[in-house]
């Protein structure tokens, strides 16, 4: 017996029938983890060479103090991140909290009262209701300040006639899209889909400014929005693009007139991003980004490798196995409540922190539903860190994103699978 399975008998609980379809699910993945390593290689080499290109060096982790004035740490950061993403400028900065963060200064930076915004994927994201005002109870939304909000379906993917229709009448200021598939069913946007869309909508309505959630998207594919005509991107630094390292933080790629704008948004006007210092070290930040090409690889597999166990067992996938991915999540579909809660509680139980808790359904801020959240992770709410979260409701979906290394999702999976075939 190999010591890797004696180890998973042993200290995970994990069953002989788990591993024997373990191996198997392994063995018809083989494929797709040799595309994933191709990509992840491509990825590192194009930030390998942003790093020299932007002639990095050691002054430029030292923390700044006060106002932050001429800041070497973040104008560097911000070169970086630019350069990495294709884009002629960019906001990077410790002090946006979430991805959430980054879409709302993006939104109410660009947007103002009598705009139209056209979300082209579908309703987005839970926590993005409340900030665009489709919540009845949402205070200080985009609505309150007068932009109209309209989302064209995205249940089979994008309605690429539909969304031409729509904008050449309406003509909207800006035209969003969700990368990934936050909680909805749909599959998550790949760069072709994306680029064809933005094709249609340049020609429909030319003046419009293109957005794109780019969370949990980056480094998936070879490619990046800004490169296939998005005018700007937003995202958080606890997913992909931080490596599993950056402690905290947002980042905004785009259009300099655009990240002008939104950076008077997150300071004030007249001040824009000339302020803002940050008291820790900005080497995780960097450091972080380096690593994210070949963390997002090993996300990816991961996910392959769930998404091959759990079809294999009769349970709803998507992606499934052999599918085109655009972002690193994996959503599992469960029976009931149940099973939905015991799945996330054995992710949680093979985790590098707090593996000993168990997370439990409560009324988490910005969502509809009760919330479970397996995340036992170095970075509070890191999801490029092996994490599985979900809204208790039917279809009773799970969405499982992150690895730092597959070999822990790896673990989970067969750990959980040992369970189902006890019961």
């Amino acid at each position: 017996m190999r010591l890797t399975d004696e180890i998973l008998k042993s200290k995970y609980g994990v069953s002989e029938q788990a591993l024997k379809i373990g191996r198997e699910a392994q063995a018809q993945c083989a494929s797709a983890f040799s595309q994933i390593e191709e990509t992840a290689e491509f990825n590192q080499l194009k930030v390998l060479e942003a790093f020299r290109q932007c002639r990095l060096a050691p002054n430029h982790f030292s923390p700044s103090y006060g106002y932050g004035y001429s800041d070497a740490g973040r104008e560097k950061l911000e070169e970086l991140f630019a350069l990495v993403f294709n884009a002629p400028k960019a906001i990077v900065r410790p002090q946006i909290a979430s991805g959430t963060h980054a879409l709302a200064l993006t939104l109410y930076g660009l947007l103002g009262r009598g705009d139209k915004l056209i979300y082209a994927s579908g309703r987005p994201y839970d926590t993005l209701e409340e900030i665009i005002g489709a919540s009845e109870e949402s205070k200080g939304s985009l609505k309150e300040l007068g932009v109209e909000f309209e989302a064209i379906p995205c249940e089979n993917g994008l309605e690429y006639e539909l969304i031409g229709q729509i904008c050449a009448e309406q003509k909207p200021a800006l035209v969003a899209f969700q990368r990934s598939r936050g909680y909805a069913l749909r599959p998550s946007l790949c760069c072709g889909q994306l680029k064809k869309a933005f094709e249609i909508v340049r020609a429909a309505s030319p003046e419009s400014i293109i957005m794109v959630d780019n969370c949990y998207g980056e480094f998936v594919e070879e490619c990046e929005p800004i490169e296939l005509g998005a005018d700007i991107i937003a995202g958080s630094l606890i997913k992909n693009p931080g490596g599993g390292l950056a402690p905290t933080g947002g980042y905004i790629a785009g259009r300099a007139d655009l990240i002008e704008r939104i950076g008077y948004r997150l300071t004030s006007p007249g001040i824009g991003l000339e302020v803002g210092s940050y008291a820790a070290s900005y080497l995780p930040f960097f450091q972080g980004l380096f690593l994210a090409p070949h963390v997002v690889g090993q996300a990816l597999k991961g996910a392959v490798f769930a998404s091959n166990v759990y079809s294999r067992l009769g349970y709803r996938v998507s992606p499934l196995p052999g599918e085109k991915r655009g972002c690193i999540i994996q959503s599992l579909g469960f029976n009931t409540a149940q099973e939905l809660i015991a799945f996330c509680q054995d992710v949680q139980r093979v985790s590098p922190v707090e593996s000993h808790v168990l997370p439990e359904p409560w009324d988490m801020p910005g969502y509809q539903d009760q919330v479970i959240m397996a995340a036992g992770a170095f970075i509070q709410g890191a999801s490029i860190e092996l994490s599985a979260d979900a809204p208790i409701r039917p279809p009773y979906t799970a969405y499982m994103q992150g690895g730092l290394v597959w070999e822990q999702v790896k673990a989970a999976v067969l750990k959980h699978i040992s369970g189902l075939k006890a019961d």
